[in-house]
């Protein structure tokens, strides 16, 4: 037994400590960058995740040949909206941008319920999307939804997905008449040089949309000029009759005209249609906007 195991022995019996040689100090490195944050529970979707239509269709949807109107920015949508919406048939509300909703699964009991469910995290956002709308239909009376967001355009296939008997309404308006628009709307934070490609890309999609959907097109610039022989083929679309009480929008509720919700100003508060302001010159055209305005038949 060496003298060191004795001292310590005795000095750990009186005192309950022991003696050991300091070693080396390590030179400090730099620090370890933290972990990345996880997550939230709420944005973690589930693995294997698929959009795919209704697994049991009698029972995954309430609503029924939901009607959608897809357009631009800009286009006229609310105006539209509106008059359909004192149609005593048609149920058109504010823009609900149902999309944007999502499900949380927070637990991973939940998350391993959902699976073992056979639920996808876009079954579930479906089940709640059609929910929101079929409550919504069901609150007005009536018996048609008309649906106009207009960031709906980005996902069209979804809707189409979602909904496999929805029908679909295509407004058009001339470009150069959307981007001034959108400009006018809010000139201080909309500048020129933003609203050619913030508004072309909604109506690339929009044209997409058209490429692949079945569907009944419109053009802006007719509903205000014609409004009744505009509206008369759209409502044959819609399976209803015509009601001409229907361009009297004003004298029904529809809703705030609000920011963020649909058109706001003046004009659409006028409670009637309004002629529309005169086409563009061809002169005028961003050479970004040919191509979808050749599509489209405006030049």
């Amino acid at each position: 037994m060496s003298w060191k195991y004795r001292a310590n022995a005795t000095l750990e019996g009186l005192t309950g400590y022991t003696l050991t040689r300091a070693g080396r100090q390590r030179a400090a490195g730099p620090p370890k960058p933290p972990p990345p944050p996880r997550p939230a529970p709420e944005t973690q979707r589930l693995p294997g995740d698929a959009v795919r239509g209704p697994v049991d269709p009698a029972h995954d949807r309430l609503l029924r040949e939901p009607v959608f109107l897809l357009s631009s920015v800009r286009s006229g949508s609310t105006l539209l909206r509106v008059i359909l919406n004192s149609h005593s048939q048609v149920h058109s509300p504010i823009e609900t941008h149902f999309r944007r909703m999502t499900v949380g699964f927070t637990t991973e009991p939940v998350r391993q319920a959902m699976q073992l469910l056979g639920h996808t995290h876009s079954d579930v956002e479906h089940l709640v999307w059609d929910r929101l709308l079929h409550r919504e239909l069901r609150r007005s009376g009536k018996p048609i939804l008309v649906e106009k967001t207009p960031s709906n355009v980005f996902v069209w296939q979804r809707l189409r997905t979602c909904w496999p008997d929805a029908r679909f309404v295509f407004l058009l308006r001339h470009p150069m008449s959307i981007v001034q628009s959108w400009h006018e709307a809010d000139p201080a934070k909309r500048p020129m040089t933003e609203a050619v490609p913030r508004t072309l890309a909604y109506m690339t999609y929009l044209q997409e949309a058209r490429t692949h959907l079945e569907g009944h097109t419109l053009r802006y610039e007719e509903l205000v000029a014609d409004p009744e022989g505009t509206l008369r083929p759209l409502c044959a679309f819609l399976g209803v009759e015509w009601e001409p009480g229907m361009l009297q929008y004003g004298d029904k509720d529809h809703g705030a005209f609000e920011k963020g919700v649909g058109d706001w100003r003046d004009k659409i508060k006028s409670g009637t249609v309004v002629a529309g302001r005169p086409l563009p010159p061809a002169d005028e055209l961003p050479a970004e906007l040919r191509e979808i305005a050749g599509l489209w038949g405006y030049c």
